[in-house]
């Protein structure tokens, strides 16, 4: 009601004016200290100014591994030989995008499962042009971009019949977003090698958000919620791959390849869709 809002607007505001104070109280707590990016987020998280964003995998869950939303690239030591044939891929991109300049929607109506509830279903605005798929490889496409396939086997990739590895470059039209969302398992990191990058485009996991930079790699979990964005004038593509999770042990990657194996010879795999 009309006579209640200035009480509203008056309460907000002292609301907001106690936080500054609490904020600034803290930061005097610690101002003589190194920049500590555990503590600062510790505190943006009380304060209010962040959120708590967790591995949330729709299928599987493996326990014990760190809630990271973003790795960077030099804890890889493949990254450089990848990131190093950027130039020859995007000759590629370029040859194969002069025939056909869109790509076959990411997300598909599938004749055997029910249909995937997402905006972007049968939408070739967001496209994908495969390498590998359900841990096979697609040969026409393959033998047509001998640079994509050499920088992928630089790779630590999942080898697990029928579900991996997963490799494709990914395209993003102008004014097309992919809602939030989170994959299937936590026990992969998706690595996006950029290769033509647009203005207002940019991936958000979590809490962070980063944009795409051409030839610098982005390594993420996605079983954290994530969601990505073109609101420029130009089409984005990436290269997008999989890779195993660094924390995740050799025996470990040799018993989960059995059981996923196992998994989707009991029923039908389930199939990223976005």
């Amino acid at each position: 009601p009309p006579a209640l809002q200035p009480l509203l607007q008056q309460a907000q505001a002292s609301i907001a004016q106690s936080g500054r104070k609490f904020e600034d109280h803290l930061s005097a707590a610690i101002a003589d200290l190194p920049a500590l990016p555990r503590i600062t987020h510790a505190t943006d998280l009380l304060l209010g100014k962040s959120e708590l964003y967790l591995q949330q995998p729709s299928i599987f869950y493996f326990p014990g591994l760190p809630q990271r939303a973003f790795y960077e690239r030099d804890e890889f030591a493949w990254v450089p030989a990848v990131e190093a044939a950027t130039d020859a891929i995007i000759a590629e991109l370029n040859d194969v995008r002069a025939g056909a300049p869109d790509f076959a929607p990411y997300v598909q109506t599938p004749t055997d499962r029910p249909a995937p509830n997402n905006p972007l279903r049968d939408d070739p605005s967001w496209g994908a042009y495969y390498f590998w798929q359900q841990g096979e490889i697609v040969a026409d496409h393959a033998a047509r971009c001998p640079a994509v396939m050499a920088a992928l086997d630089h790779a630590d990739r999942p080898m697990i019949t029928g579900r991996s590895p997963m490799a494709l470059w990914s395209l993003l039209k102008p004014g097309t977003h992919i809602q939030p969302h989170h994959g299937l398992l936590n026990t992969r990191l998706i690595c996006h090698l950029p290769l033509i990058v647009a203005d207002n485009c940019a991936l958000r996991v979590g809490a962070q958000t980063r944009a795409w930079v051409p030839g610098e790699m982005l390594i993420f979990d996605d079983s954290i919620e994530h969601e990505a964005w073109n609101r420029g004038n130009d089409t984005r593509v990436i290269l997008l791959f999989e890779v195993w999770r660094p924390e995740i042990h050799a025996e470990e990657r040799i018993a989960l390849t059995r059981l996923f194996e196992a998994i989707d010879r009991f029923g039908p795999k389930q199939v990223d869709a976005g």
